[in-house]
């Protein structure tokens, strides 16, 4: 079995995740493809991931490939979490992740608007729901979910969640069919009513966006593709980060290393995976400094982080999981950023690195406050370090 260490591993990264110099990414879609996909559940990231890959890539590049070439699509998928997929990627998605979100989520909303009182048959609710708003957008229309509900009275009604706790509330049924509908490939976010640092999207029924339906096929193929690619890209790994990635359970986890061949590889210690034509060790590559934003693919691409995360994660990611604004120093997490009140974009060390690094990173931070332009972009999901203001050494 061969052993890989950190070292390599840190050049894979560096290589296929497009952020060393040398290595970009040519645009915005070999971009996402680069990485299988880029997340979208915070706005915002979808544009600073690009933009960490992509030299000299602009707001509209992005948005060309979402609203006008169509290139890039909104899909709910791994983790019920929203990705930008690139469109050759959606069948292997839809396969291995967005159908099972989609039964999970019809289930639930069934249970839902039944325990409420919503409605007694909330099977049978649900299928009309669905039908209706599929025949709103049956012509091609792009529509937001207020007009939808505005139109639809069976998306009107809302549902309590934590009952007697200090985050609960109320929740409304409308969006919750949507979810399902969307998870199971039937509509899809369309244009964005909003900037790109907001999240309106209309919906529009899929085969109108894309021309076509999402190309079906058989879960075990959808998964086998998509640890396919996870290998491609995040590779060397073990089943853990797999399984953790992809949302779903260690024996579907194995048939897919089993169905795309995969070879075991010694991570210090503990079993890992590479495809078999991956096995040659990568060149060295130069130092390289990056400043991603929260949620980036890459920060986010492995269950066990110490490789690249070390003792940062109380840190630099939440209580539910999510990570914050990361700095990457030649392959490593070494701290965070954030922004001041005028939009300037300061560094947030958390060790030493050098005189080296810190000019790296400086010049990295002077970059990014002249592409945001004074624009302050707060994640939807800080780090407990984000928070903190001023800078930390």
């Amino acid at each position: 079995m061969r052993r890989i260490e950190f070292v390599e591993r840190r050049a894979r990264l560096a290589r296929r995740h497009r952020l060393a110099t040398g290595h970009r990414a040519a645009d915005v879609v070999e971009a996402a493809d680069s990485m299988v996909c880029l997340h979208g559940t915070d706005p915002v990231t979808v544009y600073l991931s690009a933009r960490a890959r992509v030299d000299g890539m602009a707001v509209p590049d992005l948005e060309r490939a979402l609203y006008v070439d169509r290139s890039l699509v909104r899909h709910l998928a791994m983790r019920r979490t929203l990705f930008v997929f690139p469109r050759a990627t959606l069948s292997d998605a839809q396969a291995g992740a967005s159908n099972r979100v989609a039964d999970t989520e019809r289930r639930r909303l069934i249970r839902d608007v039944e325990t409420a009182r919503l409605h007694p048959d909330g099977e049978r609710w649900l299928a009309e729901a669905s039908d209706q708003v599929l025949a709103a957008l049956s012509d091609g229309r792009e529509v937001t979910s207020s007009e939808l509900r505005a139109a639809i009275p069976l998306l009107e009604g809302s549902m309590a969640y934590g009952e007697g706790r200090s985050w609960g509330g109320q929740v409304a049924a409308g969006p919750r069919v949507l979810t399902v509908l969307s998870a199971a490939g039937h509509i899809v976010r369309a244009t964005n009513d909003g900037g790109w640092t907001t999240s309106r999207p209309r919906w529009a029924a899929t085969t109108s966006w894309l021309g076509t339906e999402i190309v079906p096929c058989p879960q075990v193929e959808g998964v086998a593709g998509l640890v396919e690619r996870w290998l491609r890209v995040f590779g060397p790994g073990t089943a853990a980060d797999i399984k953790w990635w992809l949302g779903s359970t260690i024996a579907a986890v194995r048939t897919a290393l089993a169905d795309v061949h995969a070879i075991e590889v010694d991570l210090d210690g503990q079993t890992g995976y590479l495809l078999p034509d991956d096995l040659e060790a990568p060149g060295p590559v130069e130092p390289w400094a990056a400043l991603l934003p929260s949620l980036d693919p890459t920060t986010m691409g492995w269950f066990q982080r110490d490789w690249y995360l070390g003792p940062y994660k109380t840190q630099l990611f939440d209580s539910n999981g999510n990570a914050g604004p990361t700095l990457w120093w030649d392959g490593r997490i070494v701290g965070g950023w954030r922004q001041t009140d005028t939009g300037e974009v300061v560094l947030q060390l958390l060790e030493d690195i050098g005189s080296a690094g810190l000019l790296a990173l400086e010049d990295e931070a002077a970059r990014l406050s002249e592409w945001l332009g004074g624009r302050r972009v707060r994640p939807r999901f800080p780090s407990p370090l984000s928070k903190v203001s001023g800078t930390v050494r």
